[in-house]
């Protein structure tokens, strides 16, 4: 049976898989080696991972894992971002566990934690031509609103990021 429970540091290792696994499967088509090494090794990394795990704010409103006979399998989390507005920060899943619900139920997870902070809107960057994230979102109601400059570029690069918004 899978359960959505806020990550604790026994979740560490977990986090760390699913966003690696799940980053490489999702952009190896996207962007370059470099480029996801990079994004990787900056945020998926043990030290960073145990401080966001250990500590939370309305910024970052910690992990929330999907968790399966002791196994992570799925990972969410994002934050307050203004007085009535919040941000899906990042949404994995180990890439052979999708299309089962287990996003669905991470996405309220989050969502729950951001209403209960007085969110009334919720935004999510997705990578340009991410064809795994772009219809989940529109299906759970978040609409097209522009696009930006993708967060972890180099100078030398030029991802962009589409940025979609729902009312919550």
């Amino acid at each position: 049976m899978i359960h959505i429970e806020q990550a604790g540091p026994s979740h560490v290792s977990g986090i760390i898989s699913v966003c690696t696994k799940a980053t490489w499967a999702t952009y190896r088509e996207l962007c370059s080696d470099d480029y996801l090494e990079r994004v990787c090794r900056e945020f998926y990394n043990e030290a960073r991972v145990l401080d966001e795990v250990k500590h939370t704010s309305l910024d970052w409103g910690g992990y929330f894992t999907a968790v399966e006979n002791e196994t992570v399998i799925g990972v969410a989390g994002g934050g307050m971002t203004g007085e009535k507005e919040s941000e899906l920060y990042v949404l994995y899943l180990d890439p052979v566990r999708r299309n089962e619900g287990i996003g669905t139920m991470l996405l309220g997870a989050v969502t729950s934690q951001q209403q209960s902070w007085g969110s009334a809107e919720q935004w999510v960057s997705v990578q340009k031509g991410n064809q795994l994230a772009i219809p989940f979102y529109e299906a759970k109601g978040f609409t097209y609103e522009g696009e930006r400059i993708g967060y972890a570029n180099t100078e030398d690069e030029d991802y962009v990021s589409l940025r979609y918004r729902r009312d919550i």
